[in-house]
Order: structure tokens, then C-alpha cells, then sequence
């Protein structure tokens, strides 16, 4: 693991009174930041990317009181990951804490005092990870200068046991608790004096627990939210009710951009419970995060406003929605394929492709699809909001606290100031708790009651008819191989609407940050590149999923490698090798925002070397090349994202009536260093479920303008049979290299290996997601 980056500051703040009932009585509070130095230097990689930016400034506070408990201040979003108990961890084990007597305190949202909580990007460990462990060595440091004052013996005879610090010469000992209020009158560390633990003094960082590929691993630390989960005590955004609630729901329009022309809301007065019909203005297009726009029903309770939603009567304009209201999946998709075949803007480009084609002995054409989607979490979107004397308080799952904060502000007028906002759990996010639309609704109906609180509920089908769609997208590549079946030219076209047309009028081109998500960083040691991306207009809301534009650029090219390799007849693993070619370090294929997710390039290159060894893993673990019978095959993806390296392995069975069985996945990963790899594993697992949807049965359609899916009997995700028999996760340790993320960068080559693996028990090709029927 690494040692201390100079660029992070260390603050005593025990005496400032910066957090509600932390910074009392006779506690310790320690504050890390990173400066403003390293944040220029963010900036210059990755800012203004996205409203809100990718920058991370954390403020990361560590207490500990006099009777040695031990808080740790968790600002980012927990929706599944389980960030709140792996940050935790990573300080209490570098502090030497006792894990029975440390509890978490989730942060209120607040940028200027605990920096940027935008939950999305894998962001979280690889950008908290040094920030937690020096506030916690900076804690334990001065809890051991405080027992070597108090012993008048000098500090290097004392050392941080477990929830103590001991003096070794004469048997002393003190707890935590008992150095705290001595310890709080300290300077900080300097950053020289500032050493982490070594790897064989951790207990937790980096260690296995559980049964593990079949064999049963060291203990680890519970999970801190994990026993009220399972209980049904943990809060949600929906466990939120405040006396004297009332509840409301949104009739909103089927077309994006749409309006309300006529409401005859008689009907919906009459159900018992309903109190009010408010008409919401919203804000056209584009809308980033405000409001469709329709009718709100509030009521008493949530069933008697949805049955007043149900009562309406609503005309709506589509005028206002363009040629929104045309929009049809088919003719879209069949719009899409005809622009691939011409050429688009120039993203990248090395050698003469025209050419190199030209000389080919043989050449390789193949147009792939992948449908919008919808995140569909858990738990639906939902909101409290109370506004009183001026001042507005919010309860909400939010994975983007700032922007929720600002779109409350900006819808009533009122300074960010005046904003106060309590993130609760998250019952899944995906992506979709980053877009705030539904809490500043709620902030919108709160308006209209003075001092009571407002829940607004979306109900499943709204949720999957209304959300920000994954993009759809066309992505045709084409290339040449020689007369041995080397790669000679490669080519690639890909067309999908760009999330930027939420925020600006639609560019119909995908931005520098999406292009650098597995296209304009495709690794491939070819000699003629020509990558090109010809416009697609957005007709809807077009959100975060997880993984993003990995997704289809994954799907794409990797299912066109092993189609080369079928051209060239040699065996996949060994042809998508001799593709990466040597290993090798990348710095310069792009720069800016296209570049790693705002990361340095020179601190995050693809290094090709570890993605070989994730190939070479994944296979080798699945027995690559056994013989697998009639209607059985094995099928390999791999992909670069979120700075960390993915391959899977799919052993797959198809038969004669097309029916599917999933043997088993072999998932190698490879993050750099690995801070808990219970979650790791958890997230690998996790990713494989939510891909093999993905591949085989997720899709929203539309058909004037209109979502045709609108619940789970429409829109499809896995069930158990659906998922493999067996799941095993190899990790790959690289604790000398930047740490990567984690939550996302297991989904992208999910459905290309799967489908690869279809192909190779059938000889089917699939080129169209869903699959579907297609083997039947």
C-alpha cells in the first residue's frame, strides 16, 4: 500500500465546532483534505465534465470520545456497495480500533464541509482510500504522544495496540478513551513524521473473509449496516415518515417535453383522503435534473393519491415535444444503422485505413445494438421535503447530495444556505439517485404546505416509464486481416445520443468523457485506426447506468474481436492477445476529459500488461480450450474501466429448444491495490446477475414517443435461473499500483462474453441485444 501523498492536509479541529454533536466535550476531531494544488491538478484532467464536476475535495473526520468510541464521518451515498462500512474499516484498522466500539455517522449533504459527495464513478475507495488511512495513522500518532507524555517516556517506546496504547519496557497501558482529551491538544503530525501501517500490521485492509471459491477464508468485520438491513431497521428514503405527513404522486407526461394541455381533476377530489391537485410546471427541454412537468396529487395517504392520479382526466400538448412524439424504437435503430454505413466526425485516427482495407485478403463487417434501459433499483425513487420560515429540510436517497441541494434552492429561490438535506440509504441507485428530478418535485409540492411535510412516492411503473434511459446505440466496426489473419486495419462508427443533452441543446455527438469510456482508449496494437462517431439525436432523458458508455463500446468491440478471430480461424484467446501485443503503458491516446475518467494519465496509463493478466487468468481458471460437447461453449470478454481491468469467462449450454443454462463465470479483476475484497467479490458477483439481464432480456421501447415497458412483467431483469451455477472471482493483488474502482467495471463485458459464448455452443451470432427469443 502506498505511503502518504504531500498533498493531503491534516487539521486538529477538535476545538471548531464543525460537526453536530462530534466536536463537544472532551473528543478528539481530526479533518484530512486534499489541497487546492491537487485540485487544479483534478481540474485539469476532468473538471466541468458534468454540472457538479468530477473533482473530489473530501473532508474526512475521524472522533474519538472519552469513553473511546470511535466515529468516522461517511459522506458518500450507500446504496449496496457497502461504502459506509469499507471506508470505515480502512481508518479504524490503520487507527488500531476496536471494531465493537466504532460506529459511522452518515454526512448531512454539504460540499463545502465534507467536499464532493457525488456518488458515481467508482470514485469512492480510490479517491477516500489515502484520505482515510492518514487522518486514522494521524490519530494514532497523537493518542501515542499523548500516552508518552503522560509516561515521560519518549514516543518511539510506545505503540497503538487494539484500542490502546502500551509501553512495552514496563506492561502500561491506556485506552483510547483515556488519552482523547490530551490527545486534542496536539499539533497534527507533520507529513514527514506520518508513516501508514505496513501490510503485516493490518488486520483488515486487503484480507479475505468468508468462503472464498471454496475455501473458507480468515473472519472479517461485519457489515456496519448489515444486521438492520436483514431486520427491516435500517432507514430507507421510503422509511422516512414525519408526524402530520402528507403523500403525493405525479401524473407526468408520456412524451418527453410534453405539456399539460386540459385537466379535469373532479373526479380525483372525490377519493377519499385527497387534499390538493397541483399542476407542475416543467422545464422542457433540456430538463437535466428539474422536472417533467404534470399534475400532483396529494393526499392523506400514498394509495388514496395514486387513486387520485388514476381519477384524472389530462389532455396533453405534444407540440412542445418536437418530434419527440415520433420517436419509435424500430425506426430509430434502422436510422442509426443506415448513418453507420457513412462516415462521422473523426475521434482518432492512425495510418491509412482506406487503404489498409483495401490490401486486406479478407475483410470483417458486423453492426451491433443495444436498447435503452432503465436502472429500475429496489427501491423507487422518493422524497421528503418540509419547508418552513424561509428554510427547506429534505430526506432523500440521493447518490448526488449538491445538485439535490441546489435544484431545491433554485426551484424556491431561496440560498443553498438555507438547504439542509439528510441522505438516507439507498435501496439501489445505479445511476438513476444521481439525477435529482424527484426531490426537487417534492420541494415543489412542500411549497404549497407551509410547515408540513411532503413525501412524494414514484410508483414502479413511473420509475421504468420515466426515468433517464441508458442510451441506445449502433456501433459498426469493420476491419482487415492479412493473409496469416492479423489485424491490418480496424475501423469503428458508434452512434448513440450523448447525456449531454440534458444540460445544452442536444450536440447529437457523444462528449470527450464518453468517448474516452472503452472507444477513443481501445488499446489495440493496430497499425491503421480510424474511430469515428457520426450524430445520433436524443429523444428522451438520457441518464446515468452503471458503467455508462462502457457498455455499448464494450459490447461492441468485443464481440467484433471474436469475430476476427472466427474470420481468421485461430482460437479467441490467443487472437485478442496477439491484438493488445506487447505489454506496454498508454499515456497519449487522448487527453482531457477523455481521459480516465478525469484521472492523471500518468498515474492511471492502461497498462496492457495487467490486462493481458486478467485474460490469461479468467481463462485459465475456466480450463480454456477443454472440450465442452454438442450445445456447449466458453465465450471471453474483457474491458478497461474506471482505472481497473475486467475479464470474464462464460461456460454456457443451449439446448435444442434454445433454453439457456449459465454452467459457470470465472471473473478475473484487477483493481491495484484492494482495500476490501469481500465487496470486491460482492460487486464481481454482482455485475454478472445485472449483465446477464443486460444481455438477455432488459429493453425499453418506445413507440410515439411513449415507454412501452412500465413494470417487471415488461421490462425483464434476472431471475435465479437465469444466473450461473457457480460464480468464481480471482483477484489479482497489485498493491504498488493506483488504486482503481470496483463497482462498475464488472458490467461492461458481461454480455459480449456471454454472447460470444452463445456462439460458440450454437454458431449463432448475436449482434442485437437483447437476445431474447433469437435462439428459440
Amino acid at each position: 500500500m502506498s505511503q502518504p501523498d504531500d498533498k493531503l492536509l491534516l487539521a486538529n479541529v477538535s476545538r471548531r465546532g464543525l460537526l453536530k454533536g462530534l466536536a463537544g466535550g472532551s473528543a478528539l476531531l481530526l479533518a484530512a483534505r486534499w489541497d487546492l494544488a491537487l485540485a487544479n491538478e483534478q481540474a485539469q484532467f476532468g473538471a466541468g465534465a458534468m454540472p457538479g464536476g468530477w473533482i473530489d475535495n473530501p473532508n474526512v473526520f475521524i472522533h474519538i470520545d472519552s469513553d473511546g468510541l470511535v466515529t468516522i464521518v461517511n459522506n458518500r451515498a450507500e446504496m449496496g456497495q457497502g461504502i459506509r462500512t469499507s471506508l470505515v474499516m480502512v481508518a479504524a484498522d490503520e487507527l488500531g480500533a476496536d471494531w465493537n466500539q466504532v460506529q459511522v455517522q452518515q454526512a448531512e449533504g454539504d460540499q463545502d464541509k465534507y467536499g464532493n459527495q457525488n456518488t458515481d464513478g467508482s470514485r469512492s475507495m480510490r479517491h477516500w482510500y489515502e484520505p482515510m488511512r492518514r487522518a486514522a495513522a494521524a490519530a494514532r500518532l497523537m493518542l501515542e504522544q499523548a500516552a508518552a507524555n503522560q509516561w515521560n517516556v519518549p514516543v518511539h517506546e510506545v505503540r497503538a495496540g487494539i484500542h490502546k496504547v502500551v509501553h512495552p519496557a514496563t506492561g502500561r497501558e491506556l485506552g483510547f478513551g483515556d488519552l482523547a482529551e490530551a490527545a486534542r491538544e496536539l499539533d497534527v503530525p507533520g507529513r514527514h513524521d506520518l508513516v501508514l501501517k505496513s501490510d503485516s500490521e493490518l488486520r483488515f485492509i486487503g484480507k479475505e473473509s468468508g468462503l472464498i471459491n471454496g475455501e473458507l477464508k480468515s473472519a472479517h468485520p461485519k457489515a456496519i449496516d448489515g444486521e438492520d438491513i436483514v431486520s427491516g431497521k435500517a432507514i430507507f428514503g421510503a422509511d422516512v415518515d414525519l408526524d402530520n405527513t402528507l403523500y403525493a404522486v405525479v401524473a407526468r407526461p408520456p412524451v418527453y417535453g410534453a405539456k399539460v394541455k386540459n385537466v379535469d381533476d373532479r373526479d380525483a377530489l372525490k377519493v377519499a383522503g385527497v387534499k390538493k391537485v397541483i399542476r407542475i410546471e416543467g422545464t422542457g427541454q433540456p430538463a437535466a435534473f428539474n422536472p417533467l412537468g404534470g399534475i400532483a396529487v396529494v393526499a392523506t395517504n400514498t394509495w388514496a393519491a395514486m387513486e387520485g392520479r388514476r381519477a384524472l382526466k389530462i389532455e396533453w400538448d405534444n407540440a412542445p415535444a418536437g418530434d419527440n412524439a415520433d420517436y419509435t424504437s424500430d425506426a430509430y435503430r434502422e436510422s442509426l444503422e443506415k448513418a453507420a454505413q457513412s462516415p462521422g466526425k473523426v475521434i482518432r485516427q492512425s495510418g491509412d485505413v482506406e487503404a489498409a482495407l483495401q490490401k486486406a485478403k479478407k475483410r470483417v463487417s458486423a453492426t451491433y445494438y443495444m436498447p435503452h434501459m432503465a436502472q429500475a433499483p429496489m427501491e423507487p425513487p422518493v422524497a421528503v421535503v418540509m419547508i418552513k420560515d424561509g428554510k427547506a429540510e429534505a430526506w432523500a436517497p440521493v447518490q448526488h447530495p449538491r445538485a439535490a441541494r441546489e435544484g431545491i434552492a433554485g426551484m424556491l429561490g431561496i440560498d443553498l444556505e438555507n438547504v439542509t438535506l439528510h441522505q438516507t440509504l439507498l435501496g439501489g441507485g445505479f445511476g438513476r439517485k444521481s439525477k435529482p428530478d424527484f426531490v426537487i418535485e417534492a420541494a415543489r409540492l412542500a411549497k404549497e404546505f407551509e410547515g408540513q411535510p411532503i413525501k412524494l412516492q414514484w410508483s414502479r411503473e413511473d420509475d421504468i416509464s420515466h426515468t433517464y434511459f441508458h442510451t441506445v446505440s449502433v456501433d459498426h466496426l469493420e476491419a482487415g486481416l492479412d493473409g496469416e489473419g492479423k489485424a491490418t486495419s480496424w475501423r469503428h462508427r458508434t452512434l448513440s445520443p450523448s447525456i449531454t443533452s440534458l444540460f445544452a441543446p442536444d450536440p447529437k455527438h457523444i462528449a470527450e468523457f464518453e468517448q474516452g469510456m472503452g472507444f477513443n482508449t481501445m488499446p489495440f496494437n493496430i497499425s491503421a485506426i480510424r474511430l469515428e462517431n457520426p450524430p445520433a439525436p436524443a429523444h428522451v432523458r438520457i441518464g446515468w447506468f452503471r458503467s455508462v458508455y462502457n457498455l455499448p463500446h464494450a459490447w461492441a468491440i468485443q464481440s467484433f474481436a471474436h469475430e476476427m478471430a472466427v474470420a481468421a480461424g485461430k482460437d479467441h484467446r490467443d487472437y485478442v492477445l496477439d491484438l493488445l501485443g506487447p505489454d506496454r503503458k498508454i499515456h497519449n491516446l487522448t487527453v482531457g476529459d477523455g481521459w480516465n475518467y478525469g484521472e492523471d494519465p500518468d498515474k492511471y496509463p492502461i497498462d496492457v500488461g495487467r490486462m493481458r493478466r486478467v485474460i490469461e487468468r479468467a481463462t485459465e481458471e475456466a480450463g480454456w480450450g477443454r472440450k465442452t460437447g454438442k450445445g456447449r461453449g466458453l465465450g471471453l470478454a474483457f474491458h478497461h474501466s474506471f482505472v481497473s481491468y475486467t475479464a470474464i469467462v462464460f461456460d454456457v449450454e443451449v439446448d435444442d429448444e434454445g433454453k439457456l443454462t449459465i454452467h459457470r463465470a470465472d471473473i478475473a479483476f484487477d483493481c491495484g491495490p484492494q482495500a476490501n475484497p469481500e465487496r470486491i467479490r460482492s460487486q464481481m458477483e454482482g455485475s454478472c446477475v445485472m449483465g446477464i439481464g443486460v444481455a438477455l432480456q432488459s429493453e425499453v421501447t418506445f413507440k410515439n414517443g411513449v415507454a412501452q415497458q412500465d413494470n417487471f412483467d415488461s421490462y425483464l431483469i434476472p431471475r435465479m435461473p437465469d444466473a450461473p451455477k457457480v460464480v468464481r472471482v480471482h483477484l489479482i493483488d497489485n498493491p504498488d499500483d493506483a488504486m482503481g474502482g470496483v463497482g462498475e467495471p464488472g458490467l461492461p463485458p458481461v454480455a459480449p462474453a456471454l454472447c460470444n459464448a452463445i456462439y460458440a455452443a450454437t454458431g449463432k451470432r448475436i449482434r442485437r441485444l437483447p437476445v431474447g427469443n433469437q435462439l428459440s
